[in-house]
């Protein structure tokens, strides 16, 4: 499998219908124009393919901001998704590591910050597999800095959907996992960090979206994430996406 980068504003009919199909395929009640609304939002969608099919894709959007004097950049990404007999395969992340380093020359000011929302164990799975520091997380205390900026991008985004007390974002309407992705995996139920999302996020079986957020560094990243840090651009077709 491969990443595509495209703009937005260049994405065709068919492969939006694409991204419908398989957003469908993993969450109840998707319509083309929420989905449709939700794009209108981001800038750039990576398209995971093999054999020409779609496979998986992520959209995103980046920005700059300033918070407390400091003038950094965010990636927010969106709807992210792949099937689920690729879950297996580190396309997507490779995938998306390589999109974020290639759109970071478009924004290079100050830091690069995610702001990542996670209505499932899975995606926030993601985090401690890639990343070393990332927020909320089981074994460390939130620093009050990264509380406030976490509570600064959220309210500047969803404003009073966001709740602070419990950094839960409500969206309306929730993306809500279908039935048999909500169940929760025995090989599961004892990893720590699984624990602590399903006790930040009671709620995330209706929809309920945890507000995650880690620096994109080459120092904060994993072994795991050094690798698709060093692998993502060479994987990635940007003839699509010209910089």
């Amino acid at each position: 499998m491969r990443g595509r980068l495209r703009r937005r504003a260049d994405l065709t009919a068919a492969e939006r219908a694409a991204m419908v199909r398989l957003l469908d395929a993993h969450f109840e009640g998707v319509t083309r124009d929420v989905f449709e609304r939700d794009l209108a939002g981001k800038d750039w969608a990576l398209l995971i393919e093999e054999d020409g099919r779609l496979r998986g894709f992520s959209t995103l959007h980046l920005y700059e901001t300033r918070h407390a004097g400091e003038a950094f950049t965010v990636v927010y990404s969106g709807d992210t998704i792949v099937e689920r007999d690729a879950w297996g395969s580190s396309a997507l992340a490779r995938c998306w590591i390589g999109s974020v380093r290639t759109l970071r020359r478009l924004h290079p000011s100050g830091r690069l910050y995610w702001l990542l929302l996670s209505s499932g164990f899975r995606t926030y799975r993601f985090l401690p597999v890639f990343w070393r520091e990332f927020h909320p997380r089981f074994d460390a205390v939130l620093p009050a800095d990264v509380r406030a900026r976490r509570d600064f991008l959220a309210r500047q985004r969803f404003g009073e959907r966001y709740r602070a007390e419990s950094g839960i974002v409500r969206l309306d309407p929730p993306q809500v996992l279908r039935p048999d992705l909500r169940a929760l995996p025995l090989a599961r139920r004892d990893d720590p960090h699984v624990a602590h999302f399903l006790e930040r996020n009671p709620g995330w079986r209706q929809g309920d979206e945890l507000v995650c957020l880690t620096e994109i560094a080459f120092e904060n990243l994993t072994g795991a994430g050094r690798r698709m840090w060093r692998e993502g651009e060479r994987t990635l077709d940007l003839s699509a996406a010209p910089l």
